[in-house]
Formats: structure tokens, C-alpha cells, sequence
């Protein structure tokens, strides 16, 4: 994937955000204690607007991904592991084509995929669906 600008890493870090916190209760539901995705989301947020440096996003995303190792039931995995690739997002872009992939996994039991990506799509900025949704 060819980000062309700080801006365009940006969007997608808000973008990735906003498709694991869409999914978040997934895990949330089953951890009620645990907040280490929601932290996750928040980081990717707050590095979006300049308050935290990559590193502290970094880390967030490590501290998610551990939550998803701790977590039972694929859907709460997979929803923390969006979280994690969220936070990521702020190291390489790269990370937010797995938040959303993790998302749709989360909600795959419920035969919510095909409506999730929906969703997905029409929220990523249109100029850059033909990066995330190549065919």
C-alpha cells in the first residue's frame, strides 16, 4: 500500500480507529476489566491529533494485541487485535487494512461481514478506497 502524504496516514489511523472501536463491544462484552483495546483506540486517536508519539501508540497496540492473546472466544480475539492494528496504524500505515480485516472477523459468526464492510467502505475517505479495497 503507497500512502502519499502524512495526511493520508492520518485518515487511515482515524479510519482504522473508528472500524475496531465499531467492533470493541465484541471484546469488551466478554472482558469487562480489561482495557487495553479501548486504551489501544484511544492512543491511535491521540496520536492522530499530536498528543502521543508513535512510541506510546506502539505500545498500546502491543498491550491489545496481548489482551487478544488473553481472551478466549474468537470474536473478543479479534476484536482486539483490530484494536491493536488500530494503535499501529500510528507506526505503519500499513496496520489499518488489518484493523478492518480483524473487525470483520469479529462479527463474521453473526453473518455481519458483508454489512460491516459496508460500512467500512463508506466511511474510509473516498480517495483512498481504491488503496484499501483493491481488487
Amino acid at each position: 500500500m503507497e500512502i502519499v502524504s502524512q495526511e493520508d496516514h492520518r485518515l487511515l489511523a482515524i479510519w482504522a480507529g473508528d472500524c475496531a472501536e465499531h467492533v470493541l463491544t465484541h471484546f469488551e462484552s466478554r472482558s469487562p476489566c480489561d482495557d487495553r483495546p479501548r486504551r489501544a483506540i484511544e492512543a491511535c486517536r491521540a496520536w492522530v491529533r499530536g498528543e502521543l508519539p508513535m512510541a506510546q501508540a506502539r505500545k498500546a497496540a502491543f498491550a491489545s494485541h496481548e489482551a487478544a492473546r488473553d481472551a478466549r472466544e474468537p470474536e473478543a480475539v479479534a476484536a482486539a487485535r483490530s484494536a491493536g492494528h488500530a494503535a499501529a496504524t500510528a507506526h505503519v500505515a500499513t496496520h489499518a487494512p488489518h484493523a478492518a480485516a480483524y473487525a470483520l472477523k469479529a462479527v463474521a459468526r453473526e453473518s455481519g461481514a458483508e454489512v460491516e464492510r459496508a460500512w467500512q467502505y463508506d466511511c474510509l475517505p473516498e480517495h483512498l478506497r481504491a488503496i484499501i479495497f483493491a481488487t
